[in-house]
């Protein structure tokens, strides 16, 4: 933990603190900015205050006073709720503003953890409760350069199973007239796992109008056939199989034959060419050492789109942050289902992946940027026009 460097933000933020809480593991984000592992289960409230100025302190239960020992600071205990209250109370003595994993309308769902009862008693004591984000991207979200390392291995890898899987589908479509997708989605978890990559989920595979549902995936029992003729998406993520390990997220899409149609054609360049003003717009404003947001980043990728005739078919945010989940805790590029003002800033890797949906086919295009001090960097292959699988 950089408590250091924590307590300097705080300063810097004019804040008195930033208070973690968590019963039964709720908060993902607290056990990896503290560096702390649980011991044994969590069934009791506990708080840790690391104040601006001075040493952190602990207020835990009794009978599970030992669950942050291994975190500094001085160590209060409770048993009943009354006793909790005056305990909190007088760990909060003196101070007026506190960071929590809170959001405000919960615009940054996945940093607005702490339940409202929490809120209420920690507000009734008197005390201004401001969102963590913006630290929470800081200490959590931004990467050490062996991440980094990790990505970029990660993700020569997986850009080698994306070209195997699209070879593998053009193979088994000539010898056998068609392959389901859910074949192909084993194929590529099979190559993983031989590579060393590891992954929660996925891929998505999707053929045709399948290729329309952003997050459709198929199973042994929801699958459809790849044919001569066929358009299909793939979109994988994975990460190394080591401590610390940050994922790799990307989206390709192929066509079985020589030729696409016009309508595939033309919207995949709309696509291609929305991701391409978004990195262009970010390693612009880095380079000339402006400040950059995500929901701005939004906007670009949106309005070109919406420019093209597309913009009610582009339905979700351009890109998410990528971090030890594929979903990390840094900056959205969004403005459109949150609108994520948060800065990106150094250390910090997210998706670019617009996309167009229509009922008989979608087109998405996936890349990820990895921030650094003086300039924004894409870490992998870059699509620029349909595969093309002969069969």
């Amino acid at each position: 933990m950089q408590i250091t460097a924590i307590q300097a933000a705080l300063r810097e933020q004019g804040l008195d603190g930033w208070l973690f809480f968590d019963h039964h593991q709720r908060d993902p984000i607290a056990y990896r900015v503290l560096g702390l592992h649980a011991r044994r289960h969590v069934t009791r409230r506990w708080f840790y205050l690391l104040p601006a100025q001075g040493d952190p302190v602990k207020l835990v239960h009794r009978i599970e006073k030992w669950m942050l020992d291994d975190l500094p600071g001085e160590r209060r205990v409770y048993s009943g709720w009354q006793e909790l209250r005056g305990g909190l109370q007088g760990l909060l003595g003196g101070r007026k503003r506190v960071a929590m994993q809170y959001s405000p309308d919960c615009m940054i769902p996945q940093v607005s953890l702490v339940d409202a009862g929490t809120l209420e008693m920690v507000r009734g004591l008197g005390v201004e409760v401001v969102s963590s984000a913006g630290l929470v991207q800081r200490f959590e979200a931004c990467w050490s350069p062996v991440q980094l390392e990790q990505h970029l291995e990660a993700g020569r890898r997986v850009d080698q199973v994306r070209h195997e899987a699209f070879e593998e589908i053009a193979r088994r479509v000539r010898a056998n007239g068609s392959v389901q997708e859910v074949a192909i989605k084993d194929f590529v978890r099979r190559r993983f796992t031989e590579l060393g990559l590891v992954t929660d989920d996925g891929p998505i595979v999707g053929v045709n109008a399948n290729s329309g549902n952003p997050h459709y995936e198929p199973t042994p029992d929801v699958t459809s056939p790849i044919r001569r003729g066929d358009f299909v998406l793939l979109d994988m993520w994975a990460k190394l199989q080591q401590p610390g390990a940050v994922y790799y997220d990307i989206t390709w899409t192929g066509f079985l034959g020589e030729t696409p149609p016009e309508p595939i054609r033309k919207v995949f360049t709309i696509v291609r060419d929305a991701r391409d003003r978004a990195v262009n717009f970010i390693q612009g404003a880095i380079r000339e050492g402006r400040t950059v947001r995500g929901c701005e980043v939004d906007d670009v990728t949106r309005g070109y789109i919406a420019s093209q005739g597309y913009g009610e078919q582009f339905t979700h945010r351009t890109g998410h942050s990528i971090g030890e989940e594929v979903h990390g805790n840094g900056a959205n590029i969004d403005n459109l289902e949150t609108h994520d003002d948060r800065p990106l800033v150094p250390g910090v890797c997210f998706s670019i992946e617009p996309g167009i949906y229509l009922a008989e086919f979608g087109v998405r295009a996936e890349l990820n940027v990895y921030v650094g001090e003086k300039e924004a960097r894409t870490t992998g292959e870059i699509q620029r026009e349909i595969v093309l699988l002969p069969c």
